[in-house]
């Protein structure tokens, strides 16, 4: 019996250092962009709103660790200098002006420690800038159509593409947009609410029918940046990805000319796509 124990927890140990491994080298591994295996952070940053959304997280992280480390501090030297065996004569104060101080500022100075980054990351948010392109995102049952009224005007519709990878989250047409330019996100839903939400980029907003949101975001690096609705819209709620390519300036001038003669051609090709998805 011990030997079998024994083996046992040999047998254990090696799969929970495997397991670590496994975690430690699944997010390095993950291509920017998108979700990885075991990943217990937030997606690398390509925006300067998902750097201070990091770092706010990461500063609150700290923070709850240092009073939850504080607070079991002052639990077991409770249990530990005030039991009945220790001290068989309790005290009979009462109060203590010096910890009812303490204890009424300190939290507030927390607070005020973790509301003065807080409304700035939200004012950085939700103050647009001047946009150099605006983009108008359509949440439909259950896919994407995305419009550039500054460059033309056309419109196309993004369905899942079940022969891209990664799984889940490959397009048949992506969001282009260029690299270290204000992008005006402005959407609406067609039929239901749907949400807007591209982590790397730290957007997330709701597409409700009859209103028009907006929200921003200026990509840093190039490269393929995967979201996802991320409101319950339907049956296929789970099926409607948001790819978005960051290209350079030139790459999206050219982008745009070939855009123009492949969806304003055809304003009908929306309908007919989706006709071609339903099937």
């Amino acid at each position: 019996m011990k030997m079998s124990i024994g083996r046992m927890g040999r047998q254990l140990l090696g799969v929970a250092v495997a397991g670590m491994a496994f975690v430690a080298a699944g997010p390095a591994s993950a291509e920017m962009g998108q979700p990885a295996p075991w990943e217990h952070t937030l997606q690398e940053a390509a925006t300067p709103v998902m750097e201070n959304i990091i770092w706010f997280h990461n500063f609150l992280l700290v923070l709850i660790t240092v009073i939850t480390l504080f607070v079991l501090a002052l639990l077991v030297i409770v249990v530990v200098k005030f039991n009945a065996k220790a001290n068989p004569v309790p005290s009979r104060t009462t109060h203590n002006t010096l910890i009812e101080v303490a204890w009424t500022l300190i939290p507030v100075l927390i607070l005020v420690g973790i509301a003065v980054p807080s409304f700035r990351l939200l004012f950085l948010e939700l103050d647009v800038p001047k946009p150099d392109l605006t983009v108008k995102v359509t949440g439909k049952q259950w896919y994407w159509s995305y419009g550039y009224p500054d460059n033309g005007k056309f419109e196309f519709d993004s369905l899942l593409d079940k022969d891209k990878a990664p799984r889940l989250l490959g397009v048949d047409n992506e969001m282009v947009v260029p690299v270290n330019k204000v992008v005006r996100v402005q959407t609406t839903g067609a039929d239901v609410i749907h949400s807007f939400a591209v982590p790397a980029f730290g957007i997330k907003i709701d597409s409700v029918p009859g209103r028009l949101n907006e929200t921003w975001f200026k990509a840093t690096k190039t490269g393929m940046f995967y979201g996802q609705c991320s409101e319950l819209c339907g049956k296929d709620h789970a099926f409607m990805p948001i790819a978005v390519r960051v290209v350079s300036d030139q790459e999206f001038a050219t982008w745009v000319e070939g855009a123009k003669k492949k969806f304003a051609t055809n304003p009908a090709n929306s309908y007919a796509s989706a006709g071609q998805a339903a099937q």
